[in-house]
């Protein structure tokens, strides 16, 4: 400060406003936090660890983020209210400090398909202004390049108030670019009939396959009163017409015995009913019958590009704008450096910057029409990063949820660079992250633990990473924990031969994988592996019949009244153990069926949605959240009742289970797998709405486990786990190995890659510089080698 040089003596004193550099936290109980108070430093880099479910996210997006989004929904119009997401107050008595929070999170972004990279960026906005200055020839403004703005003619009369009212014919035109074939959507949709009926059978005899669609309900009225067809004769006698009457007959008002109907063909009518919702939203049977009646096709006429005739004729140096949303990120950030055009010189700048983002943070490999609903979590991440590197805002509270998820080591070193560029904009900057070489670079370390659900909930050490490195807490203990090279490693027992790879960026890969053995597939983000292990393996002559299963991070279709009992099929056992012991029906022991409690449907909760203002979720008065009726809980089994039993968490479960009066060999298995794969602390009855990425692979694991699979795909399972829980997943894979499984694990992380008895290098780079196998061998020869990144990473990482 100059202040210190100056002469005269007089200091002046500090500002009140400069000194609220604190957020502080008191009495935080969200979830399992133990009346946790805390103080976090402003405008610096701030890491929260601790074992999985130790209560991290509890703090960090729970208390500090939500109630910083409540306060700022709280300052809109109550109209505007109306519309958003209500939030309740997180339980924590005082949060003083707070700033504006934007919470960057691994939520895939939204599947639909006119969403795309470059949408979610402001990568095409840019693009398109460039396009209607510069390109050749010149076809509108930038709404003419866009693909989700569709052309729109118009034509009428307006009236001109001069003295004598004269009425003007005018007519409006707006040029978009949307392809008027599949409506920017990329691919045209086909309904195969041969999933609607079966043409040998008449309406009467059940020809129709749809789900729902039964003779025996309103249906059958309809189609028996209609007239339009005869519903005793087989469809495939049916003349033009009546076919035609059958599937695309727009509405028509009949009555049928008497009361007022409308008719519709089938088609429009399961467009509307079925193919025009969210495919993952319907009931599984439905889904089904989806996923077999339609079929997808590139659009014949933008040939997949989304663009209208219009938009992809206008050029800019032989390119067009659906060229530039093709071409891989980095390659693109080349050509528009190229571009030398003073008149949009400060949007070139802008532009710029923008591409080479995507080039620092490791995303060079993608391309701008990239659907956003085909990235990982981490590289939606990512990308949600982009827009707020570019941002003029400071002084807000960014909240990372594990930024390094889905990074080869090599990407880390990025990633800590832009954390570290956050940070000295002026803004605070929030960390849930396991990996050391994040929490290394961290200004302030707050540790939570010392165990997993009931057993953390308390912060264990705050301070410098020096501090926690001499703390005796677990992650400090475990901080400069490095996987030594196993000494010998397994004899392959087979192999699953790959040739001719060429999904995404594969350039015709051939690859013998080992069966029977621990084989790690690595390499930078974006240089192939997921691929080559999820695009090219199943489909492989041999693959069915070794069994494959592919385990990954994806959510758990699920609501809120999903459970780990409930997905594992534990509660069946369960339920029949309580119906067994007291002779009564096991559908009393279902708080989705006969035993819920009437006042909350079994759910636990009462919401009340309170219109306006927030709404609030309370326990239930009647069953006090156990979701039970009252006469169910008198039902008991070894002494304990059905709501205590499914608030046990998985290890107290076991013992349970495992003796005594409640002994129940069926659950105690299920219960067993859930330990193995370090879900210990999850309690039977946790929502799994409330489980990370890294949970939820890991119950998905759990429920595989049982099955015959011969061949498991992991998919980065160490996500979301410490480092003292990676040592855990080690020893559950070697003991699937040796149990005559065969592993193939998609990893970034150094202490896996050590412990793989074959290591699949992808790489050398991202995008169209990966693709090619640059080493395939023991972890010991890529050590020794150091011909790749990671043989480079590894070799330090060993201490080799």
């Amino acid at each position: 400060m100059s202040k210190a040089t100056r002469t005269d003596t007089h200091v002046p004193a500090a500002h009140a406003a400069d000194s609220h550099d604190l957020i502080r936290v008191h009495g935080a109980r969200e979830n399992n936090l133990k009346d946790v108070s805390i103080e976090i430093p402003k405008r610096r880099l701030t890491v929260f660890t601790g074992v999985s479910g130790s209560g991290k996210s509890s703090l960090v997006f729970d208390t500090i983020a939500a109630e910083s989004q409540r306060l700022i929904n709280e300052t809109y119009s109550a109209f505007v209210q109306g519309f958003m997401p209500t939030l309740a107050r997180p339980e924590v008595d005082v949060l003083d400090g707070l700033t504006t929070a934007i919470i960057v999170d691994q939520q895939r972004m939204g599947a639909d398909p006119r969403s795309t990279v470059g949408t979610a960026t402001d990568a095409n906005a840019m693009l398109r202004i460039l396009f209607s200055r510069l390109g050749k020839p010149h076809i509108g403004p930038p709404g003419a390049y866009a693909f989700n703005v569709p052309s729109v003619r118009a034509a009428g009369a307006i009236t001109v108030e001069r003295g004598a009212k004269k009425a003007v014919k005018a007519t409006f035109t707006r040029t978009g670019g949307m392809c008027p074939r599949c409506e920017g959507r990329g691919t045209v949709s086909d309904i195969d009939l041969t999933q609607l009926y079966d043409d040998s059978k008449s309406l009467d005899e059940g020809a129709l396959t749809i789900p729902g669609y039964s003779m025996d309900g309103w249906y059958g009225r309809i189609f028996k009163g209609c007239g339009f067809f005869d519903p005793d004769k087989p469809i495939r006698n049916y003349t033009e017409r009546e076919l035609h009457d059958l599937l695309h007959k727009e509405p028509t008002k009949i009555k049928v015995e008497g009361i007022n109907l409308t008719y519709e063909g089938l088609i429009p009518k399961i467009q509307k009913s079925m193919l025009s919702k969210d495919v993952d939203a319907l009931q599984p049977h439905v889904r089904a019958f989806v996923e077999r009646a339609t079929t997808f096709s590139v659009c014949p006429e933008c040939e997949g590009t989304r663009l209208s005739e219009g938009a992809r004729s206008s050029k800019i140096k032989k390119i067009s704008i659906a060229d530039a949303c093709a071409m891989q990120i980095s390659d693109l950030a080349e050509w528009v450096r190229g571009l030398d055009e003073p008149s949009v010189a400060p949007l070139l700048t802008a532009l710029q910057q923008t591409l080479d983002s995507f080039v620092e943070i490791g995303l060079g490999y993608l391309a701008l029409d990239r659907p956003a609903g085909t990235l990982s979590g981490g590289e939606a991440q990512r990308v949600k990063m982009i827009r707020h590197l570019g941002s003029s805002l400071t002084d807000v509270t960014y909240v990372f949820d594990e930024p390094t998820i889905g990074l080869h080591p090599h990407d880390i070193q990025r990633m800590n660079g832009l954390l570290l560029r956050l940070r000295d904009k002026g803004n605070t900057v929030l960390v849930v992250e396991h990996k050391p070489e994040t929490i290394a670079i961290a200004d302030h370390v707050v540790d939570l633990g010392p165990g997993a659900g009931t057993a953390g909930g308390t912060v264990c050490f705050e301070g410098t990473v020096e501090g926690l490195r001499a703390g005796g807490t677990v992650t400090g203990r475990h901080f400069d924990d490095r996987a030594a090279l196993k000494k010998t490693v397994r004899t392959p027992t087979g192999r699953l031969p790959v040739r001719g790879a060429t999904a995404n960026n594969l350039r015709g890969v051939d690859v013998d994988i080992p069966l029977g053995v621990l084989c790690v597939v690595t390499g930078v983000a974006g240089s192939g592996k997921s691929s080559l292990v999820h695009g090219s393996l199943p489909g492989q002559p041999g693959a069915a019949e070794m069994g494959v299963v592919s385990v990954d991070q994806g959510a758990i279709r699920g609501s809120r009244r999903s459970n780990p009992a409930t997905y594992t099929g534990l509660l069946d056992p369960i339920r029949k153990a309580f119906a067994k012991a007291n002779g009564v029906k096991p559908a009393l022991f279902s708080a989705n069926s006969e035993g819920a409690c009437p006042t909350c449907n079994g759910a636990g909760v009462v919401y009340t949605d309170l219109a306006m203002m927030a709404g609030v979720s309370a326990p239930c008065e009647e069953c006090e959240g156990k979701r039970y009726q009252a006469s169910v809980l008198e039902y008991h089994l070894g002494g304990r009742d059905i709501s205590e039993v499914l608030a046990m968490s998985v290890t107290e479960a076991g013992e349970f289970f495992g003796a005594g009066e409640a002994r129940t060999p069926a659950a105690h298995r299920i219960l067993d797998r859930l330990a193995d794969v370090g879900l210990g602390y999850l309690s039977l009855g946790q929502p799994l709405t409330t489980l990370s990425g890294g949970e939820r692979q890991r119950l998905k694991l759990a429920t595989h486990m049982a099955e015959k699979g011969g061949v498991y795909v992991l998919d980065e399972p160490t996500t979301g786990l410490h480092l003292a829980d990676v040592e855990q997943l080690l020893g559950l894979l070697d003991r699937l190995v040796d149990s005559g499984k065969s592993i193939i694990v998609v990893e970034h992380h150094q202490a896996v890659m050590a412990h793989a008895d074959w290591i699949i290098d992808l790489g050398p780079g991202a995008g169209h510089d990966g693709g090619r196998i640059v080493f395939e061998g023991t972890p010991a020869d890529l050590v020794a080698a150091r011909s790749t990144l990671t043989g480079e990473h590894l070799a330090a990482y060993v201490g080799a």
